[in-house]
């Protein structure tokens, strides 16, 4: 075994580099994951305590401090501007991150990096004692990541039934019905859905929602009314195809969303909302949505940061918390996008 020299912030590269293997490797090595042989687990820890390795909660432990270092991972797809919704989450996060004494480290994931499964440097540099995960990235990127890494991750605004992990959610089912009824209540009878199936899990859950309200109300589910918003692989935005025949309203699953598909309806001379009706859900405005006032679900965006900020530190510090699917709830938000056709 080489000789090393004891010295003041060891990190895993440093034992990396002594044993010339991966930092993934010793990562695994010293938190007793699956991918390394005994022997070579042996080696690493002896290696990190002739080192005087230790990890960053040690050392905070050992000074007597309970600050700790949150690192959020999100997808780049998800941050398509300034004022994107994921952005808004993310200050919410470093917001309650800090009321904690914790400090948020920021590394945003890459299409490559997602697609080739390549680990955060967060991980890999061990910069972080737990991990938010805002959006679900593609590629089953967070499965990958999951086993890679032992220390506590939190899924915010997504989930993955296959894995057992902490999510923290809006209620995406339940919101979207109660906007889907709201139509109906005002004679809405033919409803298309704006948003690509399966693309994403809230998604998904707001088709579901629509579905309900529908199949209680007996109204048709037209598939040619069912429009995607975006690539399924990539989860970039891609022009909505308008169908020939349109339907009196359209639920779509986000606001920015339904400000493009406003945005479209109008280049072809279509009135919102006296021809067509249009709902989103967020209640997040940005700066694409035109000036109809829309109508949508409101996210509480402050108690999913709250909830997600509690479960990892809970985590880190090895205290109780039970794990399990965390559902916010919102309240429907009624603007001025939606036409009330009992009325003539």
């Amino acid at each position: 075994m080489p000789m090393a020299q004891h010295k003041n912030n060891v990190r895993m590269s440093d034992i990396a580099r002594e044993l010339n293997i991966s930092t993934v490797a010793v990562s695994k090595a010293l938190n007793n994951q699956k991918g390394v042989s005994e022997e070579l687990r042996a080696r690493v820890k002896a290696l990190a305590e002739q080192m005087g390795y230790r990890s960053p909660a040690q050392m905070r432990r050992l000074q007597g401090k309970t600050d700790y270092n949150i690192g959020v991972l999100i997808h780049t797809n998800y941050l398509g501007s300034n004022d994107a919704f994921y952005w808004k989450l993310y200050q919410e996060v470093t917001a309650r991150a800090m009321k904690k004494d914790c400090f948020v480290l920021l590394e945003l994931l890459s299409h490559e990096d997602a697609k080739a499964h390549r680990l955060p440097k967060l991980i890999t540099e061990n910069k972080a004692d737990g991990l938010i995960i805002i959006g679900k990235p593609p590629f089953d990127y967070a499965k990958a990541l999951k086993g890679a890494w032992q220390k506590p991750i939190v899924y915010l605004d997504f989930y993955d039934s296959d894995i057992s992990a902490d999510s923290v959610l809006s209620n995406s089912f339940y919101g979207t019905f109660l906007l889907t009824q709201y139509l109906i209540e005002r004679g809405h009878r033919n409803i298309g859905f704006v948003g690509t199936l399966c693309a994403t899990d809230s998604i998904t859950d707001r088709y579901l929602g629509f579905t309900k309200a529908m199949l209680e109300h007996k109204l048709p589910i037209r598939e040619e009314w069912i429009l995607p918003d975006r690539d399924k692989n990539t989860g970039l935005s891609i022009p909505i195809p308008l169908p020939e025949e349109m339907p009196t309203a359209f639920v779509c699953n986000c606001d920015f969303t339904a400000a493009a598909f406003i945005h479209q309806l109008q280049q072809q001379g279509i009135r919102v909302p006296m021809d067509v009706s249009v709902v989103g859900f967020d209640n997040y405005l940005t700066s694409a949505v035109p000036h109809t006032p829309l109508t949508t679900y409101s996210v509480d965006l402050h108690e999913m940061a709250h909830i997600a900020v509690r479960a990892v530190l809970k985590r880190i510090m090895g205290e109780p918390w039970k794990q399990c699917m965390h559902i916010t709830d919102g309240q429907l938000i009624e603007n001025g996008s939606v036409r009330d056709l009992r009325y003539p």
